[in-house]
């Protein structure tokens, strides 16, 4: 009975991952909870996986990761490469992908991705091309650059502590990166071969024009009293001049149908669609205001002195699935938003009432500070270029020589890996390039009880010998036509779970099936480990990969152009794996 049990608690965690109705750490929680009251785990079993050396070696590179970032030192780098790479657009690309999946080898792929966002957008801008030629290209780099070391994401070292708490031997910091740089160098050819075909070119004219601010905005803008538009015919008025779409009208906070004859009056609240420098010049211009100002004024804050800045909400935003005003946005953050766009579209509902999701863009305004402090917590990326000071930058330096020494280290077997990243963690302390609350804001804290409760889950799945049933099934189907077949069947039923659910949790919820139908092949274990390591870590199908969202609404992709970009990256990337892992790793010992 109880491998049923663990097998319907494994379902039951895959669509709970899937539809993220309750939060992925939430969900773990309560699955040790159900083994330990229906006995499969004793209370020590359950969060054995919390002690495992894989959750402070990732904690310490989150803070290291973030201390870069803070200090400028990732954002000088992002810079320093698109300034490097000019000329015709698959030689920007090759450049730009070298030197992103050079860098995503060692950090975080979401946080790459972010660093280069603005920096790319500008260089694009600069070569008169449309940014998303870039950004998807950009965010897929990240992506492929993680293959190439242990520590190039958060799925590999998730999966190399699974295998040795499974009795197997844990993967070595560079023992990847000989089939990492093969996966990386032929995406790369695909996409500036192939794929760049297919990649969308969008406001291509207005970017020939040199027009830095091409995204049209949702926002409100409120008629004041003696206004010239008082009396126009609302799609005949004084916004067509400023190249507005008039999408919605309220009055009296009531929404009205706009017809061929309705009449603009004192006090509407406006719903337009515009460009940023034409919704900037609305505050200057006599008769109408933006909305959000209005209400500043009236509660007595002074805008005059403000930044406005574009931002992109990070999958990590607490604000993702609020609206507005659910969230107290103003009084939460000191920043108001005077538009937001979402894709390739523009929304056309108040905005207020919008409910928010990874990706979006909002444009707003309020004190320097505020905007660095929720860039610091990752709840935004800045699309914008931030001066740091000179010192900050000095002790950034400092750290990123630490981290290299950490990578050394551990890789040459002077340290173990956990220690020496935390020992680097605690000199970015030391030497103030971010600060303790900064650091634990910055630590996903989500995944890390995401790997220690799904490596429960694993010791669960081996003790009611679950992972021998469902590896049963699955070598009874698949055997007759060789182990690679039965690997090649993991390796895709992980890709296609990583699309609805976060990596490493796919990875780890096909890991101990996959291992147990190496056992029982007679096959070796660990080379289907790693070939489901790196499957899971090519979730390049679906814009849904956090790297992929953070590119979506600034390059107005829509869902169709990862699919069609992403489909033939992820067929010759797992081709690459199940031609290689068995060279790399034999099958058969």
């Amino acid at each position: 009975m109880e491998p049923y049990l663990v097998i319907g608690l494994l379902l039951a965690a895959v669509v709970l991952f899937a539809t993220e109705k309750i939060s992925v750490d939430l969900v773990t929680l309560g699955l040790l909870c159900v083994l330990v009251m229906t006995g499969i785990l004793d209370v020590r079993e359950a969060f054995a996986g919390f002690g495992n050396e894989v959750i402070v070696m990732l904690g310490s590179i989150f803070v290291i990761g973030a201390a870069l970032r803070d200090t400028g030192v990732l954002d000088s780098l992002g810079s320093l490469l698109a300034r490097a790479t000019g000329g015709h657009p698959r030689r920007v690309v090759t450049g730009m992908m070298s030197g992103v999946g050079m860098i995503s080898a060692f950090m975080n792929n979401t946080t790459v991705t972010a660093m280069f966002l603005g920096p790319v957008i500008g260089m694009a801008r600069r070569l008169k091309i449309s940014p998303s030629r870039l950004l998807m290209p950009l965010s897929f780099a990240s992506i492929l650059g993680g293959t190439c070391t242990l520590i190039g994401t958060s799925t590999n070292v998730a999966v190399s502590g699974a295998m040795k708490h499974r009795g197997l031997e844990e993967v070595g910091m560079f023992e990847i990166t000989p089939i990492g740089l093969v996966i990386f160098i032929t995406g790369l050819i695909y996409l500036v071969l192939v794929g760049m075909k297919w990649v969308p070119e969008r406001d291509r004219a207005e970017h020939a024009n040199g027009d830095a601010h091409i995204r049209e905005y949702l926002s409100e803008v409120v008629i004041l009293p003696s206004s010239p538009l008082i009396g126009q015919v609302a799609f005949q008025s004084d916004f067509s001049v400023l190249e507005f779409q008039v999408v919605k009208l309220r009055r009296h906070e009531m929404e009205l149908p706009i017809g061929p004859h309705t009449q603009f009056e004192e006090g509407d609240i406006v719903l337009v669609a515009g460009k940023v420098q034409n919704l900037i010049k609305v505050k200057k211009i006599e008769g109408i205001d933006i909305q959000e100002d209005v209400q500043l004024r009236r509660s007595g804050v002074d805008t005059s002195d403000a930044s406005v800045a574009e931002v992109v909400l990070t999958p990590r935003s607490s604000l993702v699935g609020q609206t507005l005003r659910s969230s107290n946005f103003r009084r939460r953050t000191g920043l108001s938003v005077l538009a937001l766009l979402r894709g390739d579209r523009t929304l056309n509902d108040h905005m207020a009432d919008v409910v928010l999701h990874a990706g979006d863009l909002l444009l707003l305004q309020g004190p320097y500070d505020r905007f660095q402090k929720f860039e610091q917590e990752a709840e935004m990326v800045v699309i914008t270029e931030h001066s740091y000071a000179t010192s900050a930058r000095k002790r950034g330096i400092a750290t990123l020589i630490a981290f290299a020494v950490a990578v050394t280290a551990s890789s040459l077997g002077f340290l173990p890996a956990s220690i020496a990243f935390l020992l680097a963690a605690l000199i970015a302390l030391a030497t103030r390039c971010i600060t303790l609350d900064t650091a634990y804001e910055n630590i996903d804290w989500r995944l890390l009880i995401l790997i220690g409760g799904m490596t429960a889950f694993g010791t669960a799945m081996a003790k009611s010998g679950a992972d021998a049933l469902l590896a049963g099934v699955v070598t009874h189907w698949l055997s007759p036509y060789g182990a690679l077949t039965v690997m090649a069947g993991f390796c895709v039923l992980t890709i296609l779970l990583t699309q609805p659910m976060s990596n490493a949790a796919a990875a780890l919820v096909v890991l101990p099936i996959a291992l147990q139908a190496a056992e029982k092949l007679g096959a070796d274990p660990r080379a289907f480990g790693i070939a489901i390591m790196l499957s899971a870590s090519i979730s390049v199908l679906t814009p849904f990969e956090p790297s992929c969202i953070l590119v979506y609404g600034p390059g107005k992709y829509r869902f169709s152009d990862f699919i069609k970009v992403g489909s033939g990256l992820t067929v010759i990337t797992l081709a690459v794996i199940l031609l290689l892992v068995p060279i790399f790793w034999p099958l058969y010992r």
